[in-house]
């Protein structure tokens, strides 16, 4: 299937690279706060996924794809094997990834998710979420407030229903999507899905950190020995306090993993000595 060159916010230019991959209805502007603190020591691409922020709008959502995405992200940067930082549907993509072009990855962080297929309940709240986006007449939309107004009674979370609006962009003197509704939609079932075929592969050259929130029930104690088949090398970390969005809910202790995870001597320096 057919790759995009995907966009992306660049922060330290020339440091170690780190690469930071949004979940669904996400974006890279939604890391900005913990892209600029991380980058004052590393080069931080915070990048949008196919369908989000300003990356193209195509069909198809299947792992191996967006992982594809990536893979040319990197070669069209110059990247040499840089940390790859996943949450959630990025989390994915980068264990996607690290399966289908483990040459190009360093070092895994995978945020709150597993290679695993989630169920009807997880599908269905995403495709409310969507829905009820979608059912959103922005053409009589003035205002942020008036929109929010109208989710409320599809989504009753205030802070549910600000993450997706964080999607809601000015549009001359209106506003528009700034994700791909429709192809999301179509995607759903290889979204909350993960291909068999990608977990006969291994990845053991680099660091893996599966950094789970505490409050959060997405990683399970019966994912870990599949996690541990396809990476023999993962750790396992939780974040006091923290739910599913667990570097919007604990950014400080997040920004401290991270970078107690990239200050890791790599494998291969590790294999030298």
């Amino acid at each position: 299937m057919t790759t995009v060159s995907l966009a992306s916010d660049i922060y330290n230019k020339g440091g170690t690279p780190l690469l930071i991959l949004h979940g669904l209805l996400g974006a890279a502007r939604n890391w900005m706060a913990i892209a600029k603190r991380l980058g004052e020591e590393y080069e931080v691409h915070a990048i949008d996924l196919r369908n989000h922020g300003r990356s193209p709008w195509i069909d198809g959502m299947a792992y191996d794809v967006i992982a594809n995405d990536v893979a040319r992200y990197i070669s069209d940067n110059g990247l040499i094997r840089p940390a790859i930082l996943g949450h959630s549907m990025g989390g994915k993509t980068a264990i996607a990834l690290a399966l289908t072009h483990p040459e190009k990855v360093d070092r895994l962080l995978v945020a709150d998710i597993a290679p695993v297929p989630y169920g009807r309940a997880r599908r269905s709240s995403f495709l409310d979420y969507i829905d009820g986006m979608a059912t959103i007449e922005l053409s009589g939309v003035l205002r942020r407030a008036e929109a929010d107004h109208i989710l409320e009674p599809v989504i009753p979370e205030k802070s549910v229903r600000a993450f997706l609006l964080q999607n809601l962009v000015p549009d001359g003197d209106g506003f528009r999507w700034r994700c791909n509704l429709e192809a999301l939609a179509n995607g759903m079932a290889d979204i909350i899905d993960f291909p068999d075929k990608l977990l006969e592969a291994r990845y053991s050259s680099g660091h893996v950190l599966f950094l789970t929130g505490e409050l959060s029930d997405y990683v399970r104690p019966e994912h870990r020995p599949i996690i541990r088949s396809t990476f023999p090398n993962a750790r396992f970390a939780s974040l006091k306090g923290a739910g599913h969005w667990l570097h919007a809910d604990q950014p400080r202790s997040f920004i401290a993993a991270v970078r107690q995870f990239m200050a890791a001597p790599s494998m291969k320096s590790q294999v030298r000595d």
